[in-house]
């Protein structure tokens, strides 16, 4: 991978950066995405942060060597502290847990008042992230789950507005665990990953119930009886519409 060619995972996340987007990579590494979107997409500036000096200075490196440094500012610091005040119109965060992503949204919301687009590649936990387009009027528009070198990604792509819009009124908790657009439009990968994830919930009851029965099992054992139903009755209703 580099500034012309990015992974799979990366190019699936530039592809829902709008052309003339003044854009913030947030935990940018290398900066291979801001880079390959100035080079190839034409955005016409942006930033791109890093919290951690190693990866910082590659950035650095990279973005002088391609000749971008009048295009991209490469800056240090945590999360949204590295974006002024209306610098940017679109965020793109990829590459790290959603929980993660949501609580650096969460801190730097004052951050987001000129943003029109989130673009979001959480590694595990996109439920994190959709709860929270759910609590602060970002309308989730498009999904896509991918799958690069045996690992299963998912990309979600937000602009402020009805945060209830895609997910069918009784089915809000299944959309938020799996991904409205991706229960219905469900592919190979989505079944496989929810398959994998099922079974291993599975797994974990049938130790709860060989444990002590404490309040945080019963809890614990409940909550995961709650997300195999909700996956099963995905699952099934996909399977009922093709038989």
């Amino acid at each position: 991978m580099n500034t012309d060619k990015l992974s799979f995972r990366l190019a699936t996340v530039a592809k829902y950066v709008p052309k003339n987007a003044r854009l913030a990579d947030i935990g940018s590494d290398h900066a291979y995405l801001p880079c390959y979107l100035a080079k190839n997409a034409g955005i016409p500036f942006a930033i791109a942060g890093e919290v951690v000096a190693g990866p910082f200075q590659s950035a650095e490196r990279n973005v002088l060597s391609e000749g971008l440094s009048e295009i991209i500012s490469v800056r240090l610091g945590d999360g949204l502290d590295v974006i002024g005040n209306d610098e940017v119109d679109c965020i793109t965060i990829a590459g790290m847990g959603g929980a993660l992503i949501a609580s650096i949204l969460e801190r730097g919301k004052d951050k987001l008042t000129s943003v029109n687009r989130l673009v979001l590649q959480p590694n595990i936990g996109a439920i994190s992230i959709r709860k929270w387009f759910f609590e602060n009027n970002w309308e989730l528009i498009s999904e896509e789950i991918i799958e690069e070198d045996e690992k299963i990604y998912e990309i979600l792509v937000a602009e402020k507005g009805e945060p209830s819009k895609p997910y069918p009124p009784k089915k809000i908790n299944q959309g938020l665990l799996l991904g409205p657009f991706l229960v219905q439009n469900q592919n190979q990968i989505f079944t496989k990953k929810w398959r994998l994830e099922k079974r291993n919930w599975q797994r974990i009851v049938s130790q709860l119930e060989g444990a002590a029965h404490t309040t945080e099992t019963i809890q614990k054992k409940q909550e995961l009886l709650g997300k195999i139903k909700l996956v099963e009755e995905a699952l099934d209703g996909e399977e009922s519409k093709r038989s």
